[in-house]
């Protein structure tokens, strides 16, 4: 029998995933994974945490399996927490759910679970993994989940070989409505239970409230730029080479506030990222006002109207060879090499057609159509079929 540590969050999704397991005959652990000691920053008074432990331990007593919590509070602080607030200083915007997967649920949790003799680690992800040969060796394949509208796939564009070789995804190939189905005929208490939203383990948690702990508000001015800006006409220089049409393509434009009129001010622009359009609190404007860019040094915010605004489209975006991740190693480009690939730049974004271009430095991604609000921080993944391939950090 293979033992297989389940990481048991409380919610609907790993309390099947433990079912499904058992009834294919694994021995099964529960371990409930906590992440976080301060609940003066999430936004409800319950402590979320607490409930989601009880729930777990609920579900291991029903399912008659082990059930264990263990804290990763500080790994989480330093690897997730410390991480995320160095990006919105740096006036990025890091997506901690990937960093969480490749952290925290992937490493220290696996190592515990390894600890504990356990030949997979499970979770509730709605992805699938399958395996092939290539040159003899035995090659894993992160694929997305049978119900596209769950596809979680996006969030593990992080993992390596080695951890997917120690992965089980059991619900991968289920639907959320047949998920919550079983855990009804079950009887587990988590079958009814809402989706948890917020930071990955923390609980709700509000952003602002949670990065003003460390990163002090700072007033400064939202500015807004017309759409007819003479920035938006420049013109591509005739004679550029590959490299350089795509780096112009993938270069954001730097905006001066004297390009557009003052409509308002803001307590820090490391708490804004492009494409926001909510918590601005600038009135009188027809159309929404969107965030288009911001600039940490000057603490400046410039912002356009519509979601059509130009300052908001690129059709090309830089990942650094030190933040470039192929899940597929074998499929890795090399200097000059080119691939034909559908991607996404967030998570429930529709795929792209795009391609990808190797050169010294980094790698260019060129989008067929331009994308909206391309951010800095947040991950860019790519596929190949059904198949997660590799993903990056965007320059």
């Amino acid at each position: 029998m293979k033992r297989v540590v389940v990481g048991l969050s409380g919610g609907v999704d790993s309390s099947v995933a433990a079912y499904l397991l058992q009834q294919q005959g694994y021995e099964v652990i529960g371990l409930f994974m906590k992440n976080w000691h301060d609940d003066s920053v999430t936004i409800s008074n319950e402590c979320p945490w607490l409930e989601d432990s009880n729930d777990a331990l609920l579900v291991a007593e029903k399912l008659g399996i082990p059930f264990q919590t263990v804290d990763l509070s500080e790994q989480y602080k330093e690897k997730i927490v410390d991480y995320m607030f160095n990006e919105y200083e740096k006036g990025r915007t890091p997506n901690p759910d990937v960093l969480c997967n490749r952290e925290i649920k992937f490493d220290v949790f696996m190592k515990i679970a390894l600890s504990l003799d356990a030949d997979y680690v499970a979770t509730g992800h709605y992805c699938q993994k399958s395996e092939i040969e290539v040159d003899g060796t035995t090659v894993y394949q992160l694929k997305a989940g049978a119900d596209t509208n769950k596809d979680q796939s996006y969030f593990l564009c992080q993992l390596s070989q080695e951890q997917l070789a120690k992965a089980l995804f059991p619900i991968g190939n289920l639907t959320k409505p047949e998920v919550r189905e079983i855990a009804a005929e079950m009887d587990l208490i988590t079958a009814e239970k809402k989706d948890s939203q917020g930071l990955c383990f923390i609980g709700k948690v509000r952003l602002p409230e949670f990065l003003q702990q460390k990163l002090q508000p700072k007033e400064g001015v939202i500015v807004q730029i017309d759409k007819n800006h003479p920035v938006y006409q420049s013109i591509q220089p005739e004679g550029l080479s590959l490299e350089e049409r795509l780096a112009f393509e993938s270069t954001k434009i730097k905006y001066t506030p004297e390009m557009g009129k003052v409509v308002g001010k803001h307590q820090g622009a490391h708490y804004f990222t492009i494409g926001q359009r909510k918590g601005l609190n600038v009135g009188g404007t027809i159309d929404p006002l969107f965030i288009i860019a911001t600039d940490v040094e000057t603490n400046t915010i410039y912002t356009g109207l519509t979601s059509q605004h130009p300052g908001l489209f690129r059709k090309a975006l830089f990942i650094a060879n030190s933040e470039l991740h192929w899940v597929r190693t074998d499929l890795a480009l090399a200097k000059g090499e080119s691939m034909e690939v559908m991607a996404r730049i967030r998570y429930r974004q529709p795929l792209q057609k795009a391609t990808l271009y190797q050169f010294e430095t980094g790698m260019y991604v060129a989008f067929e159509e331009p994308q909206s609000a391309i951010t800095e921080g947040q991950f860019v993944a790519w596929h190949l079929g059904e198949e997660l391939v590799g993903s990056g950090v965007i320059s």
